[in-house]
């Protein structure tokens, strides 16, 4: 008697499913056509691939330098599948050969997506993918229109870097091609125009599909889901605040980097910075080692924050943030269910998001004591600050990635693969499911919390 094989869970699917782009991104990367002057070493090849798939940005070699024209496309295309979501590929793939879309596929595409339920989940992905390209092709057409007025770069390079940096920064993958090139000793251009139009792709592409789906149909719909209200107000103020804490760290008149600027152009970079931080890793400070610790602090708390759920970007999530900080609140008024803007918070939620929490908290303070005792003479902010960036898969670094040993390297390739699947997935894909309800109900006892 034949006996059906039991499918691979959807989250488990995700996490073979991103281990075996890993694997092809590496060995094309690897291919001696994909160097410029050299073969990328292995571990070089492995490392750019995770980051890229993770779109992180953080990198142990030069992109525009250590890889060619066919490299450079590689890391390109690594960028977008990481960035659409690579269920997102696969989905589209089995579309176009005519394959019908199986139950347990739609589930591995919801969570992949960062989605609570499948609902029209193939209508949202096709729809998702339009809006991507169009306004990665727009962002595109407009960096290479101010672009191709630079004496720096060629036509040609200007059309390419337009392209690869639209496609990166709205994946808030925060790789560049402008470190490396000549005439650009500080990376990306930091003109006003670069840092708005670059600035808008990442915000767009951090706010996440529900949340431009929702704003899209606001028009005839005139109304938005608790989840788009409570992600824009978590954006806004996350943005906001790092806008002035930026702002005032960097234009301290002692130890600040923006003091030659003007009030408005440290405004405008400030601006920037804050939305980058989350999860892009542009550096819009030339001197952005130099940074004060106030700053360094300041990133390290937005970058573990990170973008909302079913973005581009990483970290704990803005609606971890939310949940957390609303029942906090609803437990300072005495409420038994947390409650927000007229409606009450799922139940499950914040215990939800409260694993989210400590598994972060634990992985990132593992992977901190770890690269402390193989690097002993690290210090203790350059490492935290790395492995933050890692985790939210941001890419910002102070100069670290370079002085990280074969061990360093794999912790930090670790966490920026947890980081892009979500503590929860992993966990899911990893551990035993319930297959039964829980039969027995001890009696309870206090402990004592605070």
């Amino acid at each position: 008697m034949l006996t059906r094989r039991k499918p691979i869970p959807p989250a488990l699917r995700l996490v073979i499913g991103l281990f075996t782009l890993v694997a092809i991104g590496t060995i094309l990367l690897w291919l001696p056509i994909s160097g410029s002057v050299r073969q990328l070493r292995f571990n070089e090849a492995l490392f750019t691939a995770i980051s890229a798939l993770s779109v992180t940005g953080l990198s142990v070699i030069v992109p525009v330098r250590d890889l060619s024209w066919f490299g450079q496309g590689v890391l390109l295309v690594l960028i977008q599948i990481g960035g659409v979501g690579f269920m997102v590929i696969a989905v589209l793939i089995l579309r176009l050969l005519g394959r019908r879309i199986s139950l347990i596929e739609r589930q591995a595409l919801t969570d992949s997506l960062g989605l609570a339920a499948p609902g029209s989940i193939l209508k949202l992905t096709q729809r998702m993918l339009a809006v991507i390209i169009s306004l990665e092709l727009l962002g595109a057409m407009l960096l290479y229109a101010h672009w191709r007025n630079d004496d720096r770069l060629s036509e040609g390079q200007a059309a390419f870097f337009a392209l690869f940096h639209a496609v990166s920064a709205f994946c808030n993958a925060g790789f560049d091609l402008f470190s490396g090139t000549q005439g650009y000793i500080d990376g990306i251009p930091k003109d006003n125009l670069s840092l708005i139009l670059l600035g808008s792709l990442i915000f767009i592409g951090g706010l996440g599909i529900p949340v431009i789906g929702d704003l899209l149909i606001y028009p005839r719909m005139k109304r938005l889901s608790l989840h788009t209200r409570i992600t824009l107000l978590a954006v806004t103020f996350l943005i906001l605040s790092g806008t002035v804490g930026f702002f005032f760290a960097e234009g301290n008149p002692v130890s600040g980097t923006l003091t030659a600027e003007t009030p408005t152009r440290r405004l405008l970079i400030a601006l920037f910075q804050s939305i980058s931080a989350r999860t892009a890793g542009f550096a819009g400070i030339s001197a952005f080692t130099e940074i004060t610790p106030a700053s360094e602090l300041l990133l390290i708390t937005l970058m573990f924050i990170g973008c909302p759920p079913a973005s581009m970007g990483g970290g704990i999530t803005t609606g971890t943030f939310a949940v957390l900080t609303i029942s906090l609140y609803s437990y300072a008024r005495g409420l038994q269910v947390p409650q927000f803007g007229g409606r009450s918070l799922a139940q499950g939620t914040v215990r939800k998001a409260a694993a989210v929490l400590t598994v972060s908290l634990f992985v990132a303070l593992l992977a901190t004591w770890l690269i402390l005792m193989t690097h002993p003479d690290a210090p203790l902010d350059l490492v935290v600050f790395e492995v933050i960036s890692a985790f939210a898969t941001c890419g910002l670094s102070l100069g670290f990635t370079d002085d990280l040993n074969l061990f360093g390297q794999a912790v930090i390739m670790f966490v920026m693969f947890w980081g892009r699947l979500g503590a929860l997935t992993i966990v899911v894909a990893l551990a035993r499911p319930a297959l039964h309800a829980q039969k027995v109900l001890y009696p309870e006892e206090q402990i004592l919390i605070g």
